[in-house]
Formats: structure tokens, sequence, C-alpha cells
């Protein structure tokens, strides 16, 4: 509704049109400041989003088929271990029910440690030869016996089952050592993941927020304008006689005028394009019966209005 400006004095009118422009190019910079502030989210959920699938996601995958792999390892080795310890129950039940009976080995390490006592007591100790060549004996016996342990154990099956048995337990404790830290790479690499995902999401939830704000912003901008515009048009008649007035620029003020024209041009067509991007974004939506928020039901009611 246009506003009646006949019984405003001059210093008035002027003072209102002062103050209608400085509300307008204000909220005109807030305007910027907000495709600003969208366009600095659009590249935060772009780089939040990129580096989830890229680094994180492959990592996780990459550390889950690791794990998968070596949990079949770990069944094979498990199953190898079982038939081992069956296979030394067997052996013991034989033996059991022969005459021979199960052979008794000597601990080589308990012979390493008797031949350790005896050279150490050559070498700190004030012998006699004789005494010296004794303990010469006792060593070069204790490791002929030695010697005589290691081949009859080689050549003895429920010795070298139970090596067998022995080295398939130092893989599978391998094996679950690998498996806990490798189940920890790919739970970090997912909790990072889903952690960028959720800043994307909220950063979704700004943008929303910021879009309405910006609509909001933009149409107090252009109230003002038109009401700048009126009150110069009444200006104009009043006390110059001319035309109604039009926001062209004047010869002096061209080289100013004319930015400002420029950026609210580009402004507008920026908005624009964002605002039919996300009116198509929110018909796709009501099509698919999904549901819409308020800045969508927004877009949809202002584009029905208009016919389009």
């Amino acid at each position: 509704m246009s506003k009646d400006y006949s019984q405003i004095s001059f210093r008035d009118l002027q003072t209102i049109i002062d103050d209608f422009r400085n509300k307008r190019d204000e909220l005109n910079k807030k305007t910027k400041e907000f495709i600003t502030g969208l366009q600095e989210i659009d590249s935060e959920i772009f780089k939040s989003l990129k580096t989830a699938r890229d680094s994180h996601k492959k990592k996780r995958d990459f550390w889950n088929k690791k794990v998968k792999e070596l949990k079949k390892k770990k069944i094979e080795y498990k199953n190898l271990h079982d038939n081992l310890i069956e296979e030394t129950k067997k052996l013991q039940r034989s033996r059991s029910n022969s005459s021979i009976g199960p052979k008794r080995f000597i601990s080589i390490k308990q012979i390493d440690r008797k031949i350790d006592n005896f050279e150490r007591i050559i070498e700190t100790e004030n012998l006699e030869i004789s005494e010296e060549n004794e303990i010469v004996d006792k060593i070069s016996s204790l490791a002929e016996q030695k010697g005589e342990q290691l081949k009859a154990q080689q050549d003895d099956g429920y010795y070298k089952l139970e090596r067998k048995i022995e080295i398939v337990k130092i893989n599978l404790n391998k094996i679950y050592e690998n498996l806990n830290k490798w189940s920890n790479k790919s739970q970090d690499n997912h909790t990072k993941m889903l952690e960028l995902y959720q800043k994307a999401n909220d950063l979704k939830d700004k943008k929303k927020r910021m879009e309405e704000n910006l609509i909001e912003n933009k149409k107090s901008a252009d109230n003002y304008h038109e009401q700048y515009i009126e009150a110069m048009n009444h200006k104009k008649k009043r006390f110059k006689n001319k035309k109604p007035y039009h926001p062209r620029a004047k010869q002096g003020s061209r080289k100013t005028s004319r930015p400002y024209r420029k950026d609210q041009s580009k402004d507008r067509r920026l908005m624009e394009k964002m605002k039919q991007d996300k009116l198509a974004v929110a018909l796709e939506k009501q099509k698919a019966g999904k549901k819409l928020n308020l800045f969508e039901a927004r877009l949809i009611l202002e584009n029905s209005r208009s016919g389009s």
C-alpha cells in the first residue's frame, strides 16, 4: 500500500528516504553475508563427505577385509591344532597299550643349565688341574647326552607332535593379536566416518535455517527498497515536477551506482538459482511422499501461488 507523503516536509522526507536506503543497504549487506555463509557451508559439507568416503570408509573397508581373511586363517589353525591334539591323544593311548611305553626325555634346558654352571665354576674358581679336567669331562658328557637327546626327540613321533602344536599355538596367538589390532583400526575409521557424516548432517540443518533467514532478509530488503523508490518518486514529483523517479544512475554518480546494481543483480540471480534448485528437490520429495521441512513447504506454496 502506498504511503501518503504530501503532509511531510522536505527535510523529514529526506530523512525518511535516507533511513529506507540505509536499512535496505544494511539488509543487502546481510544478504551477501548469508550467501557467502551458504557457500562456505556447502564447501564444508563437501569436504566432510569426501573425507568420510574417500579416506575413512576406504580404510575401514580395507581393515574389514583383512580381518575377514584373518578369521578364515584362524579357523584353519584352530582345526589344525585340534587335529594335532587328537593325534597326540591317539599316540598316548597306543603307547599305553604297548609294552614299550612312552619315552622319557630330559629337558634340553636342564642340560644347558648344568653345562653353564660347570663352565662358570672353571672361569671363577681356582681349581687344581685334576679338578678342572674332571669338570671338563662332565661338560663333554653332558654335551654328548644333549646331542643324543636331540636326535632321539627328532625321531620320536610324540615329540614331533608336541613341537607342531607349539608352533600352531604361536601362530594362533599372533592371529589373535592381529585380529584385535586390525579390528580396532577398522572401528576407529568407522567412528571417524560416522562423525563426519553427522557433521555434514548438522551443517545441512544449519544451511536450511540460514536459507530461511536469507529469504526473510531478502524480503525485508526488497520491502525497504520499494518504500525508498516510492519516497524518491514522491520527492521528484513534489519538489522538482519531474517524471517518477527510477533508480538510474546520474551522470556524476555512475561509477558508484553501476557496481551496486551489478552486484545486486548478481545476488538476485544466485539467490534465484538456489531457490529453484531447492524447489526442484522439494517437489521430488513431495512426489515421493517424503516429509518436507518448513523451508521446502514454503517454496512449494510460493511456487503454486505464482502459477509456476
